[in-house]
């Protein structure tokens, strides 16, 4: 049966017209919003800003989580698949470099069906999967050819504190198995004359305070065990959102020490290609949209 969840690896196998699983997502697609976003890395920002979407909802419970309002705590309202399609009609009309899809995982049947009906109404932006990277690989396979690109988080190497922070207990073994499969579909980035991704996979891991030998072992996998012409973006905008206040090792930014330390071990590493963050003492709430549901 088609409503019967087994979207992401919970697996949790509810039918979602009558129960919630894991994740609190019914049958229908719920977003946040969409605009223009310019805080994404340059090659999916560019000039225009990414159209992203932002959907409602997740299978994770992160206790940082800066979307929070989303995310956790469920806001949103219902569209329909052929109202998603419009949205994307409606970014490519308004400039967007690309249609972005942010947190898509737990609607990925749904927005498939968006996709191919945008495309025969002539959607022509790369398509961008924006994923925390816990990922179920027969999902993504079901994928393979409407996603251009895919943008996942590494959150963890330590499985413990994906438990701790996330409310899950096998985050590593399930997000990198993900990744390499979404390497195995789109290979490393493919730029535009404009430096514009049109196709590739860029793995995104966040900095968080008192977790350093955590970013050091992500860093070194993702080294080790995808082809170096992929991107790797280190992210250092943490700052204590939602639940964070709960953990004392958590509540509060980045020190430079520990920016420095990360800065220095990518270096050594001799990443060849992605970003960092620079420094900055200034607000990390910017990057976090105005949601109007």
């Amino acid at each position: 049966m088609e409503n019967i969840c087994t979207l992401c690896p919970h697996k949790c196998k509810v039918d979602r017209i009558t129960k919630f699983g894991r994740c609190k997502a019914g049958n229908d697609i719920e977003i946040g919003g969409y605009s223009l976003h310019y805080f994404e890395e340059p090659c999916i920002s560019g000039k225009n800003g990414s159209g992203t979407v932002f959907f409602s909802k997740c299978n994770l419970s992160c206790v940082f989580c800066q979307n929070y309002e989303i995310s956790n705590l469920g806001n949103g309202r219902k569209i329909s698949i052929e109202e998603l399609s419009n949205i994307f009609l409606e970014q490519q009309k308004n400039g967007a470099e690309n249609i972005n899809l942010v947190s898509p995982t737990i609607y990925a049947d749904k927005i498939a069906k968006a996709i191919k009906l945008s495309k025969s109404k002539g959607l022509t932006l790369p398509i961008i999967y924006n994923s925390n990277g816990f990922e179920n690989i027969e999902t993504l396979e079901r994928l393979k050819g409407l996603i251009d690109v895919y943008l996942p988080d590494l959150k963890y190497a330590d499985d413990e504190f994906g438990l701790k922070y996330s409310g899950i207990k096998n985050y590593f073994g399930i997000a990198t198995k993900a990744i390499k499969e979404m390497e195995r579909q789109v290979g490393a980035p493919k730029l535009d004359e404009n430096g514009m991704i049109t196709k590739g996979l860029i793995v995104r891991h966040l900095v968080m305070p008192n977790n350093i030998q955590n970013s050091k072992r992500v860093l070194k996998w993702l080294k080790e065990n995808l082809q170096d012409e992929v991107y790797i973006s280190v992210m250092t905008q943490y700052f204590p959102a939602y639940r964070a206040k709960e953990f004392k090792e958590i509540n509060r930014k980045l020190l430079k020490n520990e920016y420095d330390e990360i800065e220095n071990y990518v270096l050594n590493l001799d990443i060849e290609n992605g970003y960092m963050q620079d420094f900055s003492e200034e607000d990390e709430k910017q990057y976090v949209p105005k949601w109007d549901y």
